[in-house]
């Protein structure tokens, strides 16, 4: 069947595509997206409408949807099953090997006083990666295919003269006229999640080893007092890659970017990891908006600023292309993002900390559990957090970055389950990692030797470096 030339259901081909941002700061600022495509249809049938995934109310206050098919406007019908998708019914049924051109059209406004949407200000804004822009969906029926972007297409970003731009792609070329600057960026297959962050920024190097690291604020930094925070993140991308081998040998540069609107621009911490790690009242001050580019609140001082920016950090190793449903997994999968957090603010504080996050986890799991009684959540997801650490101490530190890495490289962009973790561990270590997995997870509690292993340290002292933003 993959070998069949010809279609095997419904579907069409994106052959061109094209998306413009335009930014614009007067009188209220507002971020025009629309998108050009041109679509042929490849499948055995004729199609009569066309589906589509809008952005997300909760996240992107967006107006005047607008929609058309070669040049006839079209009226969105919202989907039954899922308030973010709409169907469209096409003027005329849409023949087999037909070409058509599709526009799209949406605006940004900032979110009113009630939401917690993403915002921006007249002289800065951010698209973060995924979920800005309308996604195209394949028709209905079996082996259906279609809205997949072509190899190679085009980003352009319409911006203020002034304004600092980072997307992602590779940029073909730039072009001022009448106050505006016009950026030209070519995606390819390594942008898989396109994203967008200009503003008229102040930018400044303050790189501390073989990463370069990109900082862009409002006002004029002294690089030299951001050296102290470079230092501990380069130790904490040493860390992750340890635990997760390396990023992509493209990367190597870090933006981090000044939010334009403190309130608008960060989504919640999870209280639960945040209780795992002992950091209940910790301040959410940054995230991650691509692989590569963060977006931070310097609006007060935070205590252990480097530290409180590595768990962001995070997604760069798993999240994105890497892996689609990095926050929807099921336990203990689903604490893999909490472990990655942990093991980096483990590396900006200091090696004493990794004993004593296992102890704090540990005291969320009785002692004595009786044998068939069944976890509760909160102990399922203590468990879950310390099962990796579980996998280091058994195998070392050595096989679980080979197995994880190898994890990630086969499954990137299609996602992992806990069997895709158990066959990569059996395939570097020639044992029955199912069995260990099946102990870990299936009896009730934690093994006793791995209580007993960091009872023996509970009386050491831990020392934090207090660090507040520079």
């Amino acid at each position: 069947m993959a070998g069949c030339s010809a279609a095997l259901g419904p579907g069409y081909t994106i052959e061109k595509q094209e998306i413009r941002v335009q930014f614009l700061p007067q009188p209220e600022p507002r971020i025009r997206i629309e998108a050009d495509y041109q679509l042929k249809n490849t499948g055995n049938q004729p199609l009569d409408n066309l589906q589509l995934r809008l952005p997300g109310h909760r996240r992107f206050h967006y107006e005047n949807f607008t929609a058309s098919w070669d040049s006839v406007p079209l009226t969105p019908q919202n989907s039954i099953g899922n308030s973010r998708n709409s169907s469209f019914s096409l003027p005329a049924p849409w023949t087999m090997q037909a070409r058509h051109a599709l526009h799209l059209s949406v605006e940004y406004a900032p979110p009113a006083a009630s939401e917690k949407a993403l915002s921006f200000t007249k002289d800065a804004f951010f698209l973060p990666a995924e979920g800005w822009s309308p996604e195209l969906l394949p028709p209905t029926g079996l082996f259906a295919s279609g809205g997949t972007p072509p190899k190679k297409w085009d980003l352009l970003v319409e911006v203020p003269d002034g304004f600092q731009v980072q997307s992602s792609g590779a940029q073909k070329k730039s072009m001022r006229k009448n106050g505006t600057l016009t950026a030209r960026v070519e995606q390819g297959q390594k942008d898989p999640y396109p994203f967008v962050v200009a503003g008229r920024y102040s930018a400044a190097d303050v790189s501390a080893g073989k990463e370069r690291m990109h900082l862009w604020t409002r006002n004029q930094q002294d690089a030299a007092k951001w050296k102290g925070t470079s230092n501990v993140l380069e130790r904490v991308i040493g860390a992750y890659n340890a635990a997760f081998g390396e990023r992509a040998k493209e990367a190597g540069h870090i933006w981090i970017v000044e939010c334009p609107v403190a309130a608008g621009c960060l989504t919640n911490l999870n209280r639960e990891t945040a209780k795992l790690l002992g950091d209940a009242n910790q301040r959410t001050n940054s995230e991650m908006i691509s692989q590569d580019t963060m977006v931070v609140d310097l609006s007060e001082p935070v205590p252990d600023f480097a530290a409180s920016l590595a768990p962001s950090l995070a997604t760069s190793w798993l999240g994105y292309g890497q892996n689609p449903g990095f926050y929807e997994q099921e336990p203990p999968l689903s604490l893999l993002p909490a472990f990655a957090t942990a093991i980096g603010r483990e590396a900006a504080i200091g090696k004493n900390a990794r004993a004593e996050t296992i102890r704090r986890a540990l005291q969320l799991i009785p002692e004595h559990a009786e044998p068939r009684q069944k976890d509760t959540d909160e102990v399922l997801r203590a468990k879950s957090f310390l099962f990796f650490y579980a996998l280091q101490d058994k195998y070392g530190s050595g096989v679980f970055q080979k197995a994880v890495s190898h994890m990630l490289y086969a499954r990137r962009g299609r996602g992992f389950e806990l069997s895709d973790l158990i066959a990569a561990f059996e395939e570097e270590t020639h044992t029955n990692v199912a069995e260990f997995v099946r102990i870990w997870m299936k009896r009730p509690g934690v093994p006793e030797e791995f209580r007993a292993r960091y009872k023996e340290t509970a009386a050491a002292t831990v020392h934090f470096h207090k660090e507040t933003t520079p």
